[in-house]
């Protein structure tokens, strides 16, 4: 058995362990939702603003807002970056 293969068992065993309650040893990781409708009524933008500005498909934008799905943590990220620094964002994608 490779290495790969070793470290996955191991992975899913602990993931195991802390799923029957035994926390002792592990990490969790918690990616934080922002609140997407708060970000886009802060910045003052329309949903059509917001998804066209920061290159959003519209559809998601609305599903995210009426909660019927939740950001992934990589478009968490992007959310929380684009709450902490708009224009830079904005600056961004229109450069390239």
């Amino acid at each position: 058995m490779g290495k790969f293969a070793k470290d996955l068992i191991e992975g899913m065993t602990e993931a195991a362990a802390y799923a029957d309650g035994n926390k002792a040893g592990a990490t969790a990781h918690v990616v934080e939702v922002p609140d997407v409708r708060a970000i886009r009524r802060q910045l003052h933008m329309s949903q059509h603003e917001f998804a066209d500005a920061y290159r959003i498909p519209l559809a998601t934008l609305n599903n995210w807002e009426q909660g019927r799905r939740t950001p992934d943590a990589p478009a968490a990220a992007y959310l929380q970056a684009i709450s902490r620094k708009p224009q830079v964002i904005r600056d961004a994608l229109q450069r390239g």
